[in-house]
Formats: C-alpha cells, structure tokens, sequence
C-alpha cells in the first residue's frame, strides 16, 4: 500500500510543484518568508495533533513516550518551522528554481525523520505496522513531505496575497505578489 501511495502522490508533486514553480516568482518567493514560517509552524502542529488523537493508541504510544504526547504537536510545530526557514535560506541560494529546491529539500526532510521513525521502531513495534517495508516506509516519505510542503507554500501564498489585499484596500496599493 505504501508503494501505490508513492506513486499517487509522485503523479501528484509532478504536476503540483512545476505549477508552483511557474506561480511563486523568486521575488514573491522571497518575501513568503514570515507567512511561511507561520503557514508551517501551524501546518505540522495541526498535522500532529490529528496524527496523535487519532494513532496515538495504534502507532504513536510505541514510538514516544507518554509524557510527550501533548507536547510533540508544539514542538514539531516549532521545529519543522525553524527547519522550512533553513530550507528557504537555502532554496534562494542554490541554483535553479527557488520553489523546486525548497520543495526537494522538504522530501529530503521527509525521508530523514522517516529513517529516524524507523530506526525508534515505527514499524515493528507497533502492531498496526509490523511487516512494513522500512523502506518503502522511507521512500514514500519524500513524496509525502514534498506534497505537503507545497500545500504550506500555497497557503503562505494565499496569506500573503490576502495581507496585500488587505494593505490595498487600506492604504492603497504598494508592491504587486
């Protein structure tokens, strides 16, 4: 199951992040830096709290101890956070296009936290889990990440594109996206 999400979600970065690519111009993808890092913060804290109510009982309680289960969403939050502003440092200084680095550097990420949820038992200590491919366990994890990634680059767009919206209609218009 976790090849076939694989490839749905590789058919799905193919077409998601050229059109990002093609709508977040380097200028605009420079001035995403707050909205990113709040779109992110939020994002990845939102994700955890879903993951953790609904698996804690089937998967999570055997990966993390007790006492974190309330404060991984916060300080995932947080750390993905910190780590999307490295990523956009670095995406505006590496060659080629801003967007697609910054995603690529998101599946990277994606597949470094999945070889270290392997590595703490993701798939053999849960129940749920066992007989998992470690690797396509790690593999569908670039995929995934990068997916999501561009769904917090699409919503810091919006924010900003609403902020300037909003400066607009209140001081006049300043800079275009």
């Amino acid at each position: 199951m976790l090849w076939q999400a694989t490839l749905i979600l590789a058919v799905i970065d193919v077409g998601f992040i050229p059109l990002l690519a093609w709508r977040i111009k380097p200028l605009v993808f420079r001035r995403l830096k707050w909205a990113l890092l709040a779109t992110t913060a939020i994002f990845w804290s939102t994700l955890w709290i879903w993951a953790l109510v609904n698996f804690w009982d089937s998967v999570y309680r055997y990966v993390f101890p007790d006492w974190a289960r309330w404060l991984i969403p916060p300080a995932y939050g947080l750390l993905f956070a910190a780590v999307g502003l490295v990523f956009w440092w670095l995406a505006l200084r590496c060659p080629g296009n801003a967007v697609v680095g910054f995603c690529l550097l998101g599946g990277l990420w994606g597949m470094i936290t999945h070889i270290w949820a392997v590595y703490r038992g993701i798939v053999d200590k849960p129940p749920m889990l066992q007989g998992v491919d470690p690797v396509a366990a790690i593999v569908v994890a670039v995929f995934e990440f990068m997916f999501y990634w561009c769904i917090i680059l699409s919503v810091a767009l919006l924010l900003q594109l609403g902020r300037q919206w909003l400066r607009a209609l209140t001081h006049g218009p300043k800079e275009a996206p």
